[in-house]
């Protein structure tokens, strides 16, 4: 494995699927049948790739593993891959959701299908690229490129208001991205270089680190997205197709934690430290006025878009807590929240695909008619609440346990997070699938098909699996956030700032 550039083959695997699809011409049912076992291959193959990375994966081993380094942008900056504890898992989720997405896609894509399983590959491939690249100027290449694709499946395979809901997405992101670009700049002519691992060593002034730390917290910010920048996803999440919203929800959110936990925290230490009050705010105010917000949605994509900032709400506090239990918290609820997210996503999609509409108020009574459907979206919505024995437990359990050693105050406000996502989840679940079945257009509905179930059930298996046992993806994450703490307490140390305890 060490003479085989594993990350490499795992990241751009998508991509040459993508140019093998390219050679398919036409739009008649012979065509579309090879376009979509092309592109669901290409996402298993990918899939069971990364699941050898996994495999071979040191966990006692804190630092970047599986390097791959070659000469890219003159002297200075390279073509540079590499996982930890981090972005390991980040990876699998990627490559694990991607063959459920084109499976989704299969019956309800109708026009430009073979350009919509591109775009789909294209972005699998930058996705996992932000979480493999160990060089600064190459991370920023796989982030903003990864808007493109995003973009067009918005723009082009979205609902009425897609074309608005399309370039605020863009527009928003770009916009904060740009702030990141000059910061890297500014870290190249002081380092000297672009390399993570490198920079990870380097001590920045701390004047310095302040000006930094907000010019990725303005990108970082908007891709989670923290409130109250978080507008651009409620709008992208109702006009995207069930697929793209699986992916926005289940991997592009966590773009912007992974971003804190790989520059923000390790790099500009002192700045983290003075800004998390600040983080505890936004955090705070994301947890309890989007819940209160989704209470009132007649849509059941956007209140499971605002479900989604409240709960990244969670992992922004967990993460500035910067302790073990906090920053494992974040990690584990954002795996979770990919998950469980993408999961209710494509329970939407189900009854939409039948009903083609997403009005609360268009239902009712949906378990007299789809029993097998409404046990599977109970268990997600229940796994949504944080019910234990789900994996979301686990993740908002250990965020609250760390801000509450950070300071009381921010975890009893939090707290108040988990009763109100209980108000708005079971809120839903009652109008949508109890009562009695009155509705005439309702009647001819049918339970979850083999290859709607093919999608959930795993997805269902892995929420209670990791809620009832965890350890796996602590094994791989607490070497590297154990290290991470560690420095960032030398860093405060150093500085003469009271460093919080990490026993």
């Amino acid at each position: 494995m060490t003479s085989w550039p594993i990350l490499s083959t795992v990241t751009f695997l998508p991509a040459v699927g993508a140019l093998l699809l390219l050679t398919i011409r036409g739009d008649d049912a012979a065509s579309r049948r090879n376009i979509y076992w092309i592109a669901l291959w290409t996402t298993i193959v990918t899939f069971l790739v990364s699941l050898l990375i996994w495999k071979d994966f040191d966990n006692s081993n804190a630092g970047f593993q599986f390097v791959e380094q070659a000469g890219w942008l003159g002297d200075k900056i390279g073509y540079s891959m590499g996982v930890d504890g981090i972005s390991m898992l980040f990876v699998i989720l990627t490559t694990f959701l991607m063959p459920a997405c084109i499976i989704a896609s299969k019956f309800s894509v109708q026009k430009r299908f073979r350009e919509y399983m591109i775009a789909f590959l294209l972005l699998e491939t930058l996705m996992i690229g932000v979480f493999c690249a160990t060089d600064l100027v190459l991370f920023y290449v796989f982030f903003e490129a990864g808007l493109i694709p995003m973009f067009l499946i918005i723009g082009i395979w979205g609902g009425p208001r897609r074309v608005y809901a399309a370039f605020k997405f863009f527009l928003y992101t770009l916009l904060g991205s740009v702030l990141m670009l000059l910061a890297i700049m500014a870290m190249y002519w002081q380092a000297g270089t672009t390399d993570i691992p490198t920079l990870l060593n380097h001590s920045f002034p701390a004047s310095m680190q302040t000006w930094l730390w907000i010019a990725f917290f303005a990108s970082f910010a908007v891709k989670m997205p923290m409130w109250p920048v978080h507008t651009w996803l409620p709008d992208a999440h109702v006009e995207a197709p069930t697929a793209g919203s699986v992916i926005l929800a289940g991997v592009l959110l966590k773009m912007g934690g992974y971003g804190f936990l790989r520059f923000s925290l390790p790099m500009f230490p002192l700045a983290s430290a003075d800004f998390a009050p600040f983080i505890y705010t936004l955090s705070i105010v994301a947890i309890i006025y989007t819940s209160l917000v989704a209470l009132m949605q007649e849509d059941m994509k956007k209140l499971i878009a605002y479900s989604s900032v409240a709960h990244m709400g969670y992992v922004t506090m967990g993460i500035f807590t910067m302790n073990p239990q906090g920053v494992e918290g974040a990690i584990f609820q954002m795996l979770s929240h990919g998950i469980v997210s993408g999961a209710l996503f494509l329970c939407v999609g189900v009854v939409y695909d039948r009903m083609h509409t997403r009005e609360i108020s268009a239902y009712g009574g949906l378990v007299n008619r789809m029993p097998f459907y409404g046990v599977v979206f109970l268990l997600f919505t229940m796994a949504n609440v944080g019910l234990p024995g789900t994996s979301a437990f686990v993740g908002e359990f250990l965020t609250l346990l760390g801000a509450f050693r950070a300071n009381t105050w921010v975890s009893f406000f939090a707290a108040t997070g988990v009763i109100l996502s209980a108000a708005y989840a079971l809120w839903l679940y009652r109008r949508v699938m109890l009562g009695p079945l009155v509705k005439p257009e309702l009647k001819s509905m049918f339970d979850l098909s083999r290859r709607e179930a093919t999608i959930l059930v795993p997805l269902l298996v892995l929420t209670i699996f990791f809620g009832v046992y965890p350890k796996p993806v602590f094994n791989v994450t607490s070497a590297s956030v154990d290290n991470l703490i560690t420095n960032y307490q030398a860093a405060l140390s150093a500085a003469g700032k009271l460093a919080v305890a990490v026993k």
